[in-house]
């Protein structure tokens, strides 16, 4: 039974795949969503400014920009979410293990689908993605 596991962050993701609940983790790919990973500054540069109005002390910002960065790590969820969605109704996992930074993980198990969710075997809230494959899989269960 193939299991996958999701390593993720608001910015990277890492897919690696085990045939055995021992097996060491094979890497199938990995995702960038680079405006994930830009300053603030770079993702608003192209928003409007700021107005000035009627008077001297009327000045107002257009537009209603929010947490631009928040809004992008979302972006990022959704598009695992549709890349999850689309391997499990092609059968290429029957377990997903997800491991992703705290707040990421919630943006992930609000844009999961029931189908991908009910495979979810184990979740752990930590940033790890960074790590080679070996150290990834000694902070998973021995048996899964």
């Amino acid at each position: 039974m193939t299991t996958w596991v999701l390593v993720a962050d608001g910015a990277r993701a890492r897919i690696f795949s085990a045939e055995q609940s021992t097996s060491v983790l094979n890497e199938l790919e990995g995702l960038v969503h680079s405006k994930s990973r830009q300053h603030e500054h770079k993702l608003t540069s192209d928003l409007p400014g700021r107005q000035a109005g009627g008077s001297a002390a009327s000045h107002h910002s257009v537009g209603n920009e929010g947490n631009i960065k928040e809004n992008e790590t979302v972006v990022f969820a959704k598009e695992l979410s549709r890349r999850l969605d689309a391997a499990q109704r092609e059968g290429k996992f029957r377990r997903l293990i997800v491991v992703a930074a705290p707040a990421f993980l919630g943006h992930l198990r609000q844009e999961m689908s029931s189908k991908v969710s009910n495979l979810v075997s184990h979740e752990l809230d930590k940033n790890i993605v960074n790590l080679d494959a070996t150290l990834i899989r000694e902070h998973l269960p021995k048996h899964f």
